[in-house]
């Protein structure tokens, strides 16, 4: 195997890396940003996947046999122009390209996003979409240029759910950092099932696809992560490993009040934990169909305990240190021609 990953700087890219580098295969990173671990920058090289020759260059001089695609911008702050975007769809489609014309490969993941459906809505299909901001519409659109792009390689797509673990920056901002200094409360007792994911076992289900028999992967799509669980569960594991206590509960109205004033602040660009659309993931049912990824690949090795007593290990081992990447613009440097 000699193994090219997309985005290998971010999050789930520097748990990939993690686990290929003491294989000692042939591992490379293309990011626009360099590792968030700084021990794995000498399998970095900087790329910008929107430059489709400059990307076709790298591809031809590392000759990767597998591919593991997760450059994005993953966030959904942006609600108006999808070309705040461009990475995820357009930068796709430009990778897909590439692929095709580099005869070595011979797997490819693509990830997308259980996003590409808004929660509560069960798809009924592959091609059954329901995305309800515009990152999940590029996801949407990522998995149709994959379907389109006649690769002559095994594909698949990965929809991962909502993943934490090591190197996420976001929980170690706000759920940590908040629990921590003992102002976490979680919005009423009620029984709310999410779709989460340890990010160790996403990334022993990427392997499993990468290395399952071509029949059982090809064409398929895959939500990665954890059985849905009741969030209370999770976040009661967490706060018994951080702050050795249980969680506090407060009325969900009392929440949601404070959660408006986080909208508040947030227009005028001041960080705050808790604005309504926090407020509802916390207190939503959101359920990604997991039978098909266990039945393929297998129950993930790691259980929730044992992620939690992890990424503990890690927030308290140096995290701090850490510089979050600055978020940078693809319109800036791609701009798009004007609408007729």
């Amino acid at each position: 195997m000699r193994l090219l990953v997309t985005g290998g700087s971010g999050f789930i890219g520097t748990n990939l890396m993690a686990h290929y580098i003491p294989r000692n295969i042939p591992l490379l990173n293309l990011d626009w940003n360099p590792p968030l671990d700084p021990s794995q920058r000498s399998w970095w090289r900087e790329c910008d996947i929107l430059d489709e020759a400059a990307m076709e260059t790298l591809f031809r001089e590392f000759g990767p046999t597998h591919v593991v695609h997760l450059a994005a911008r993953a966030d959904t702050d942006e609600p108006n122009d999808i070309n705040a975007y461009l990475q995820n769809h357009e930068g796709t489609r430009r990778l897909l390209a590439v692929v095709k014309r580099t005869p070595s490969v011979e797997r490819l993941v693509v990830t997308s996003t259980q996003f590409v459906c808004e929660a509560g809505y069960q798809p009924k299909h592959d091609l059954d979409f329901k995305p309800f901001t515009l990152y999940g519409e590029t996801k949407r659109l990522t998995e149709v240029a994959t379907r389109e792009a006649g690769l002559g390689c095994t594909w698949t797509i990965i929809r991962p759910t909502t993943i934490w673990g090591p190197w996420s920056l976001r929980y170690r901002d706000v759920l940590f950092k908040v629990m921590r200094k003992g102002l976490y409360f979680h919005p009423s007792k009620r029984k709310v099932i999410r779709s989460y994911g340890y990010v160790g076992n996403v990334v022993w289900q990427i392997d499993r696809i990468l290395e399952a028999p071509r029949d059982l992967v090809n064409g398929r799509v895959f939500y990665v992560g954890d059985r849905p669980f009741d969030l209370r569960t999770w976040v009661e594991a967490i706060s018994r490993e951080l702050v050795h206590r249980p969680v506090r509960y407060i009325p969900s109205w009392l929440i949601r009040t404070v959660a408006l004033g986080g909208d508040l602040l947030k227009l005028l660009h001041i960080p705050f934990p808790i604005t309504t659309g926090r407020f509802r993931s916390m207190t939503s049912d959101y359920i990604t169909p997991m039978d098909a990824t266990i039945a393929a690949l297998g129950e993930a090795p790691w259980s929730l305990e044992d992620g939690v007593s992890e990424m503990v290990r890690w927030y308290d081992g140096g995290s701090e240190r850490i510089q979050a990447h600055t978020l940078k613009d693809p319109r800036q440097r791609h701009p798009m021609p004007a609408a007729d």
